[in-house]
């Protein structure tokens, strides 16, 4: 008996294994996205996938998206790392219905398929949906990243933020710039300069007294009197403020990404800096804003970008990945 169980047990880890490498490599960058569909509704997908993701000094498309009729879909497009899938047909479906799936032909591979009876059912749903589902692919996106940066961090700087109590997954290709007390505001700078765009990451904490501070303005205040001291430009007297004319700073409600250990409440604030006083020199940032409940504090974590005559949709998201791996005393 004991002989016929490791022989089952046996074949049925070699199954395994046999399954996950029948699992090729997702195919296709960052942020692209793939649509199928019909005619019908294919512009109406197409537009709500590849909005304009705001907060950046360019416009640039949330993904970019290509799309292939229902009937061309085959093999060859089954590897694509994210997958729209919209299936209409009145015959088999009364009703609109999603499924999302994770790694179902590559990994990592992220999939949802929409069945409808109808076009005018299905552009009805996508209507009150799309928005939720674009942004389902981009957290997926934002959770991937983030387990890249899992294996290499900053192991100065981390621990310099775990005396604070805190903890941040600060890749190893950032350098410590800065450890300072800004009056009662702890303030740790990291910074990744190599190549031609810059990427700096901030983490700062504040006492705790009212709900209030999770407001987009008291953020946007304490935000401009932190960077307002720290960054500055060649020009005397100039520092780094915040852009309301053209794109002002919006804040939500966020939750943990999937891959996040713990769960939180957080404030997500995106908007663009720019040099006040001074040089002409601006670009995007991103931060979350939390409560620490052990300390009373109010804790945020803040990427912002310097790439002049670049691209920044896929730069700005894979910093703003590290923003969700910040954790709390309580969560560590």
């Amino acid at each position: 008996m004991k002989k016929i169980y490791f022989l089952v047990l046996s074949a049925l880890t070699l199954l395994s294994c046999s399954n996950d490498r029948l699992l090729t490599s997702a195919t296709g960058s960052i942020y692209e996205c793939l649509i199928v569909s019909n005619a019908a509704v294919k512009n109406a997908v197409c537009e709500t996938m590849g909005a304009d993701m705001y907060g950046l000094p360019q416009m640039e498309a949330t993904f970019t998206v290509t799309h292939v009729p229902t009937g061309q879909f085959d093999d060859l497009f089954k590897s694509t790392r994210n997958i729209l899938l919209v299936d209409i047909d009145e015959h088999k479906y009364t009703m609109v219905k999603a499924n999302r799936s994770r790694d179902v032909w590559s990994k990592p591979q992220a999939v949802i398929r929409i069945q409808a009876p109808s076009d005018e059912a299905f552009l009805d749903y996508w209507q009150q949906n799309g928005d939720v589902i674009r942004e389902w692919f981009v957290r997926e996106e934002l959770a991937r990243q983030l387990r890249f940066y899992r294996a290499n961090t900053n192991k100065d700087a981390r621990a310099r933020l775990n005396k604070q109590g805190y903890d941040l997954l600060i890749p190893e290709d950032y350098m410590l710039i800065l450890d300072t007390m800004l009056n009662d505001v702890p303030v740790l700078w990291c910074c990744n300069n190599k190549g031609p765009m810059r990427k700096d990451i901030l983490v700062y904490s504040y006492p705790y007294t009212a709900q209030e501070q999770f407001s987009n303005e008291a953020i946007i205040a304490m935000r401009n009197t932190v960077v307002g001291q720290l960054v500055s430009a060649q020009v005397p007297g100039s520092h780094m403020g915040t852009e309301y004319k053209h794109f002002p700073p919006v804040s939500r409600q966020v939750s943990a990404l999937r891959d996040t250990v713990g769960g939180f409440y957080a404030v997500e604030t995106r908007g663009l800096w720019k040099m006040l006083d001074g040089e002409a020199m601006g670009g995007p940032f991103v931060s979350l804003t939390r409560l620490d409940q052990v300390n009373g504090r109010v804790v945020t974590a803040e990427t912002f970008l310097y790439a002049p005559g670049q691209k920044k949709r896929n730069a700005t998201r894979q910093s703003e990945a590290i923003l969700y791996s910040l954790q709390m005393p309580n969560e560590r």
